[in-house]
């Protein structure tokens, strides 16, 4: 315990460094997971056939290994963080295109014809009537996103995009006990603190729907 306190106060800033650097990989690749998710969805939503058709192939995708596709997306990305987020951003797809879908699908049509007929257009009901009342399971699938980005970036620091994988894989090549415990305590703190949050938003809109239901 002493010598592991003691490496967390001596080694402090690079395990700052470490843990900003895993951070800022999971908050660009939420940002940019989202928006693309986003899109896919107001693009397939309406088409049942195709919403089908693209939930099956973003499912076999995620099925593949995340150490396979970052294997394989070195000959045409390189290494890094760019490549990192890119394999992170695809995978991100299937939890989100999947909850956008299902938070959507959840809604009473009738609400949103009765919101229509008030003179909403489109992008206004969505605004005002489906947005309110999807966001639970949004929220839901933007956490599952999180958790799982936080997870497997770790794995991101063997194509050299950084974060708290670097310390990871180190200790284990060097039997280094404490530098291993502190990045896993941090790695699984930035989720445990993420998963809470976020589920605590989620409850917080789920409390609102349901009083508007009433």
């Amino acid at each position: 315990m002493d010598s592991f306190l003691s490496y967390g106060i001596d080694q402090h800033e690079r395990l700052l460094t470490a843990l900003w650097q895993h951070v800022t990989l999971v908050a660009i690749t939420l940002a940019l997971s989202i928006v693309i998710a986003a899109l896919i969805t107001a693009l397939v939503y309406r088409n049942p056939k195709v919403r089908e058709y693209v939930q099956g192939s973003l499912s076999a995708f995620y099925a593949v290994p995340s150490l396979a596709l970052f294997a394989l997306s070195i000959p045409l990305l390189g290494i890094g963080e760019t490549t990192a987020i890119v394999v992170l951003v695809a995978y991100n797809q299937f939890m989100l295109v999947r909850n956008f879908i299902a938070g959507l699908a959840e809604i009473d049509n009738g609400l949103v014809e009765a919101a229509r007929s008030l003179g909403l257009n489109r992008l206004q009901t969505f605004i005002h009537v489906q947005l309110p009342l999807a966001a639970p399971v949004f929220i839901a699938g933007i956490r599952l996103a999180v958790i799982s980005t936080i997870s497997i970036a770790t794995i991101a620091s063997l194509i050299d995009a950084g974060g708290l994988g670097d310390l990871l894989f180190l200790g284990l090549r060097t039997n280094n006990l404490d530098m291993l415990l502190w990045a896993t305590l941090l790695a699984a703190a930035f989720a445990l603190v993420s998963g809470a949050a976020l589920t605590g938003i989620e409850r917080l809109f789920a409390r609102n729907r349901q009083e508007q239901n009433l």
